[in-house]
């Protein structure tokens, strides 16, 4: 059981049992391609693009254009999350704590998932037949942390340059479907960057009064979508972009809650939940990491 349950005995003169301020579940998972897995190691083809062959004869023979194929591999892993709840500590409790852990044990299943779509945006992904060819991140797909359009480098947190170098780096590949979205997923710090800047606050430039609301939902067509999970190193955030079609997360078994006696500790409550689900980078082209200075 917790060690910690005595805090909602009767005696702390509460009827409630309050679930700490904390990322409540995925904000990730609506901004991929999802797909269902059953098997440990599952497979997604791709295929390239190809060119049209000029008709220089009559008669002539039909050309054969070979499509590029390639796939991705995805692999599965398995995560849960238990706690007990002693029958006396249930009994002298005035809320039942049962659904609170289920709550609480729901969101950090549902966190984990955000950090592995987020290693999986930079990580290794893994191609070829037998999915035993890795590719790593490209620098190609990275805006700089010093990026600036003009003049001399400089570290910045995010910027409308930096913003703008990410859509010309995923529209000069042709790497958004049409009508396709584009999430940004951010920090609460590059948030705080947009809001200090001239064309974010200003409506000539936005449709979103973002200092009357307090915060920036989309702007130049990007989503944003804020967490704190992202990867830092040195006050250096690593933010991502990309479209759906650029993340894939495969889901073996959602998030799955059992709550039930145990009888090997006394018929004490065990609240047990469990999933399994993994997540690869379908696309280097799709994908636009940038690096964000927290200190500026």
């Amino acid at each position: 059981m917790s060690f910690q349950v005595g805090t909602a005995l009767v005696n702390a003169y509460r009827s409630n049992i309050e679930i700490q301020f904390q990322q409540k579940g995925s904000r990730l998972r609506n901004t991929v391609s999802v797909e269902t897995q059953n098997a440990e190691y599952e497979y997604y083809d791709r295929i390239g693009p190809t060119d049209a062959v000029e008709v220089l004869n009559r008669h002539s023979d039909t050309p054969l254009i070979s499509t590029p194929h390639s796939r991705r591999r995805v692999a599965m892993s398995d995560y849960d999350w238990a706690d007990m709840i002693d029958r006396k500590d249930r009994i002298r409790m005035l809320a039942d704590p049962t659904s609170p852990y289920s709550q609480n044990a729901v969101f950090a299943l549902g966190r984990k998932m955000d950090d592995v779509i987020i290693a999986a945006t930079v990580g290794t992904a893994y191609t070829g037949k037998t999915g035993s060819t890795s590719v790593t991140f490209p620098a190609a797909s990275e805006v700089a942390v010093d990026y600036v359009e003009s003049g001399s480098a400089a570290n910045s947190n995010l910027t409308i340059g930096k913003l703008r170098r990410v859509r010309y780096l995923l529209d000069s590949n042709e790497a958004v479907e049409d009508g396709e979205p584009i999430y940004g997923i951010v920090s609460a710090s590059q948030i705080q960057s947009l809001l200090r800047t001239t064309e974010v606050t200003s409506a000539d430039y936005n449709t979103v009064k973002a200092l009357v609301a307090g915060e920036i939902n989309t702007f130049m067509g990007i989503t944003f979508v804020r967490t704190e999970r992202l990867t830092v190193a040195s006050s250096i955030r690593d933010c991502m972009f990309y479209p759906p079609s650029g993340m894939l997360m495969a889901v073996g078994s959602d998030i799955m809650v059992d709550v039930g006696p145990r009888r090997d500790k006394r018929n004490s409550v065990q609240v047990y939940v469990s999933a399994s689900f993994g997540a690869v980078r379908m696309w280097e082209e799709k994908v636009i990491r940038v690096k964000c200075d927290e200190t500026t």
